[in-house]
């Protein structure tokens, strides 16, 4: 209730601010006119060199994603960016369990993410405090993304980018009536309808326009039994407030529904085959392994454990993201940034487990079957205000803002019952009437975070900024069932600089470079984090005496730009402090408690290269190549003083010290396509890098189309094939699924996905 009132009281205070006659504009004052557009100084192209910047950062456009298959995720897009490392057991790079990114060694927990400046949360799995981009809007619908490498910007609404920042940007309404439908087919029985209405710029509301939309996607899973489905609702409403900015609202709804691949070891892979899945819809051989294991008669073939397969597993999340924006000018030279917003998220991970069986197994007559559907539920409730000021006094740039956000977040974990004849329940629904609550905990997490900087430009040529960030961010937990647990937790710095420059040598020449500091907060979950334990007595312990994870990031590099070229290269040096390890227990999936610890710190060191250079009018070739080494500087070491494990000078899990992108694209007379060529050098899930290794891949897809005459029956036709691995690679595309390792010389961690297959889908879109 608390967040409503917040959220209404926000909004409405923006309504205030835009209809204050006080702020109205002065017609006779020339100065309050939309400045001169900068000069044009990027190339056409879909990747944007981030010039003028004090870090390293890249931009894609629309065009970029429009050329992936249709439903991609924007972070499979932004794969081919220096220093990025993205993995999916998926083609389209949205199946939540198994996606990961990394950047510069920092995993997907330790980056910062928004919407339109709204927070996602750190996107993990489960997410606690936030929802994952393919979630929060249709891909078909995102302007552009923005990548800051190394730390984002000084007012991004996060408390987890202790590594890079990636900013998504919706596409605003357009200004005449119009629309698209898109339409797109292909393997594994995959289609995806979407569908986005343009109102145009309404005269008589006063210019107010606005889009809305509908995305459906189905699909087979590429393996086993089962779909992938997603259902997505995006609206938007912008109301121009004449020269001094503008008012818009904004609506995202999903309902997703993907059923699972089982995660794989290495020794499975060499057993079974990379095609090996879940039993379903075979549901005799998995009552049968069920019952095997629990009265302890021999596993039928072709198991060897009881977790060589379930029957199924799914994630099931229902999202809304709603809320209102304003931009304003208060005066000449003074700007408002002020964002409200709201965030419901309903979710059910679950899985068919064979460890606990439906009650009245085993006596007679009884119809129970010996497995039971375990779900980790997740019920999020937030919401939150962003504000920023900016002053331009000529040589100084002032800003300065904060945010402020209540999330309401309960976590359960449940079992409910089946029956051993059929399937009496669906994976892809929400589950009801357990027969037992393991757990439930109600957690409340306040966030305060408030930064300042000026950016000083001392001549044409070089400009510094400087400022620093203040965090506060309180977790405090309430049992509803379970292991008894109180208190509160708080992460907190109120100092966090970064300093920056920029100096332009020649017109086509500049240099940068900067250091920034970052904490990230601890995270309010049963299932990760400080609370993971259940246990009051470690609570209390780490309240008392672990302090957050923290960051200190070096960078400096050189863009250089012409009429046909541009690039980047870019060096960074970052120590990784306090880094707090949850050490597993058990198999990821039975949900055994982690113990949480501070193992030390980590330094790394790479660089970044980037550039694109277009051959001719239609033809271009981008390139990036990353070196990063990323090493743990301590072995871990129990209170008692006893060894752990010796990850000290070892290589960060899920990190490769080479990445090479590569991509040829041309677009000529209506056709159009690319060729883009991804290697992944060696990563390993094993924190002692002892076994584990998946070797390195090089990994193809290709992109060709046509695009209509803009006349007659043609006009905003456009049809596209896409070829995802195109050369049918075989190959570990996700590592630490179920979790990383101290060492697994036997290759038995089950904690690997395999990728797809090549994969063909045909798109025919029609704008109108």
């Amino acid at each position: 209730m608390k967040n409503h009132l917040l959220l209404s009281a926000a909004i409405g205070a923006l309504v205030i601010v835009a209809a204050s006659p006080s702020l109205a504009a002065d017609k006779s004052d020339a100065a309050a006119a939309p400045a001169a557009p900068a000069e044009n100084t990027e190339l056409d192209t879909v990747i944007i060199i981030g010039q003028g910047q004090s870090r390293q950062v890249q931009t894609l456009k629309d065009d970029t994603i429009g050329l992936e298959a249709a439903g991609t995720s924007a972070l499979k897009a932004i794969d081919k960016l220096p220093g990025v490392t993205f993995q999916s057991a998926d083609a389209f790079g949205a199946y939540e369990w198994s996606t990961r990114i990394s950047i510069r060694g920092f995993n997907q927990n330790q980056l910062g993410f928004t919407l339109d400046g709204v927070p996602l949360g750190d996107m993990s799995y489960g997410n606690h405090n936030g929802l994952h981009i393919s979630r929060a809007i249709a891909s078909e619908n995102i302007g552009r993304v923005e990548l800051a490498q190394g730390a984002g910007a000084l007012g991004t609404a996060s408390t987890s980018n202790l590594g890079g920042t990636l900013q998504f940007f919706s596409r605003d309404p357009q200004a005449t009536l119009g629309g698209e439908l898109d339409l797109t087919g292909g393997s594994d029985a995959m289609h995806r309808y979407f569908g986005r209405f343009e109102t145009g710029a309404i005269e008589q509301l006063g210019g107010l326009r606005g889009y809305v939309s509908v995305a459906d996607q189905k699909s087979d899973k590429w393996k086993g039994g089962g779909q992938q489905k997603q259902r997505q609702y995006d609206a938007k409403l912008v109301m121009p407030l004449g020269d001094r900015g503008d008012l818009s609202a904004f609506y995202h709804r999903s309902e997703r529904r993907e059923q699972d691949y089982q995660d794989l070891s290495f020794n499975m892979i060499k057993r079974l085959g990379r095609d090996w899945d879940n039993t379903q819809p075979n549901w005799a051989l998995a009552i049968a392994a069920a019952r095997a294991y629990l009265t302890g008669a021999p596993l039928p073939a072709p198991f060897q454990t009881v977790d060589d397969a379930y029957y199924a597993g799914a994630g099931v999340r229902d999202d809304d993201l709603y809320g209102a924006k304003l931009n304003v000018k208060l005066a000449d030279h003074v700007k408002l940034d002020a964002t409200a917003y709201q965030h419901k998220n309903k979710g059910q991970g679950l899985w068919y487990t064979p460890y606990v069986p439906t009650p009245g197994f085993g006596t007679a007559g009884s119809p129970a079957a010996p497995l039971s559907i375990r779900t980790t539920e997740y019920d999020i409730d937030r919401g939150g205000v962003i504000a920023g000021l900016t002053a331009d006094l000529g040589a100084h740039r002032l800003s300065g803002g904060f945010w402020h956000e209540v999330n309401n977040f309960n976590q359960a974990r449940r079992f409910y019952g089946e029956t051993a004849a059929a399937p009496s329940r669906d994976p892809l629904g929400f589950q009801s009437n357990p027969f037992f609550t393991q757990w439930q905990y109600a957690f409340v997490t306040k966030t305060w975070t408030g930064h300042i900087e000026d950016e000083w430009t001392l001549s044409d040529a070089f400009k510094i900024n400087f400022g620093f960030k203040s965090m506060k961010v309180t977790n405090s937990v309430k049992t509803v069932a379970g292991n008894p647990l109180t208190g509160q937790i708080e992460s907190k710095d109120e100092f966090l600089p970064q300093v920056g420059f920029v100096y332009k040598a020649s017109p086509d020449f500049e240099v940068f470079g900067g250091y920034t500091e970052n904490m990230g907060a601890y995270v309010s979950a049963a299932t990760s984090g400080p609370f993971a334990s259940q246990n009051q007595d470690r609570v209390n312990y780490i309240a008392k005496t672990l302090a957050p994870e923290s960051s200190k990031t070096f960078e400096l590099g050189a863009r250089y730009r012409t009429e046909r070229f541009q690039g980047v290269a870019a060096a960074y040096h970052v120590a990784f402090d306090n880094r707090l390890l949850a050490v597993a227990q058990g198999s990821a999936i039975v949900g055994n408690a982690p113990v949480l610890s501070n193992v030390g710190s980590v330094e790394t060191k790479g660089i970044e290269l980037a550039g694109t250079y277009r051959l001719t009018d239609a033809w271009s070739v981008y390139g990036a190549y990353t070196y990063n080494d990323s090493k743990y500087d301590n072995d871990v070491v129990s209170l008692d003083g006893k060894l752990q494990a010796r990850t000290k000078g070892k290589t960060v899990v899920n990190t490769p010290k080479n990445i090479f992108k590569g991509e040829i694209s041309f677009d000529q007379n209506g056709f159009f396509g690319k060729l883009g060529v991804a290697y992944t050098g060696e990563r390993y899930y094993t924190y002692e890098n002892i076994g584990g290794l998946a070797p390195s891949t090089t990994v193809a897809d290709l992109t060709l189309g046509y695009r209509f005459a803009e006349e007659g029956w043609g006009k905003g036709l456009e049809v596209q094939i896409n070829v995802t691995n195109l050369t049918n690679k075989d190959y570990i595309s996700t590592i630490g699924s179920g979790g990383f390792v101290n060492s697994d010389p036997t290759g038995d961690a089950q904690t690997v996905l395999t990728a797809p297959p090549r994969q063909v889908f045909l798109s025919v879109k029609k704008r109108f």
